[in-house]
């Protein structure tokens, strides 16, 4: 398979072309964004939004907060940078680490902020994670939608116009680029949140147990309501330059806020991403399964674009860290009722070309997390 010329992207990404020299899109994005982007400008336009909506209400702006190192910081920058007053609100997909509960306490507390916690009803998030999975080779629509919508239905209800979110799709995708002024909103949501599958066509979809009234949280509210509230949605990302790496440290510094190990990279270097999600590995897995490369591979490219690595060296991480079946898929598998040879030949439907799925049996499985064991705590077995 064709590999990016620069990074170690692979053609079977998500939206990605690659130009005459071999460069994949998102390369030439981040170039932009280091190279063309005028931050002291974009600095000053942020202070203008800000400017328009500060001591408005009861609060400045909503911050959509899973508690990972790219809404822990945003939070930390509106709080203690640009002196806002935000609501954090919290939509838990069912799964969030101990770990990751432990840093949310720390961070809100630290912080001096309100803390809004939504947590969806598992009996229904176990249906939409086997009809997402059977539907799209991918078990994370609930928490996908979910995540984008429960805080702009907290908008509308609560009257706070203005939501905050972190880095930019345009970082490590192609939905959109750095020279677009990319807005959080129902044209996103349906080009790249949802997978192509609304709240609608889920019921129809499911066992008839499960109604639209359910799923009122993995809806996008309605135009007119945002409108009524004059809403704005946008990235904190658009208008500073992102570095996960060096807000993650930012994070531990000023928060107390703890990394933790995830499946299928190594801890030393990626201690920061990813750790709220205990079925990320899973996550991870079946993008491999489907398109011969995990998070490994986003993240060594990442690294390669900011200068933390080369190419060479990112493959070599690639070959040593892809290939594994997470231990985790064992307590997804038992939490949805599912066996192996079914969840794999679900994988197999949705395989991007030109990549062949591999021989899942001959797979080593991976070493367990250390607090697998206590998985029970978040996620009802």
């Amino acid at each position: 398979m064709r590999r990016c010329s620069k990074c170690v992207i692979l053609e079977t990404q998500d939206m990605i072309s690659f130009d005459e020299q071999g460069v994949c899109s998102i390369c030439r994005q981040v170039e932009y964004k280091q190279t063309k982007i005028d931050w002291a400008a974009r600095d000053r336009e942020f202070h203008e939004i800000l400017d328009q909506y500060r001591g408005k209400g009861s609060y400045d702006c909503i911050v959509p907060f899973s508690g990972g190192k790219d809404s822990t910081f945003t939070a930390w920058s509106l709080v203690k940078q640009f002196n806002l007053k935000p609501l954090i609100v919290s939509f838990d997909h069912g799964f969030y680490r101990p770990g990751v509960l432990e840093n949310n306490e720390r961070t809100v507390k630290k912080l001096g902020v309100d803390y809004m916690k939504f947590k969806s009803d598992w009996q229904t998030v176990k249906k939409l994670m086997r009809e997402s999975l059977i539907r799209k080779g991918d078990i994370m629509w609930h928490s996908h939608c979910g995540i984008f919508a429960f805080p702009m239905h907290m908008a509308v209800k609560l009257k706070v116009p203005l939501v905050i979110w972190g880095e930019p799709t345009s970082e490590y995708t192609s939905y959109y680029s750095y020279e677009e002024n990319e807005q959080v909103d129902e044209k996103r949501f349906n080009r790249v949140v949802n997978l192509g599958i609304n709240a609608e066509d889920m019921v129809g979809m499911l066992d008839g147990t499960v109604t639209l009234r359910d799923l009122e949280p993995y809806t996008y509210p309605k135009i007119a309501d945002l409108r009524a509230i004059g809403y704005r949605s946008i990235c904190l990302g658009t208008y500073i330059p992102w570095d996960t790496r060096k807000q993650a440290e930012i994070n531990k510094t000023e928060l107390g806020w703890q990394g933790d190990q995830v499946e299928g990279i190594p801890f030393e270097r990626y201690w920061y991403e990813k750790i709220e999600d205990a079925f990320q590995g899973i996550q991870d897995y079946l993008k491999w399964l489907k398109r011969g490369m995990s998070r490994m591979t986003h993240l060594a490219s990442i690294d390669i674009r900011n200068g933390r690595m080369t190419r060479e060296e990112g493959l070599k991480m690639v070959e040593t860290y892809e290939g594994y079946r997470p231990a985790s898929l064992d307590v997804f598998l038992k939490a949805i009722d599912m066996s192996d040879e079914e969840f794999h030949r679900i994988a197999a439907l949705h395989v991007v070309a030109p990549h062949v799925m591999p021989d899942w049996k001959k797979l080593q499985r991976g070493p367990e997390l250390p607090d697998q064991k206590d998985w029970t705590i978040n996620i009802d077995l």
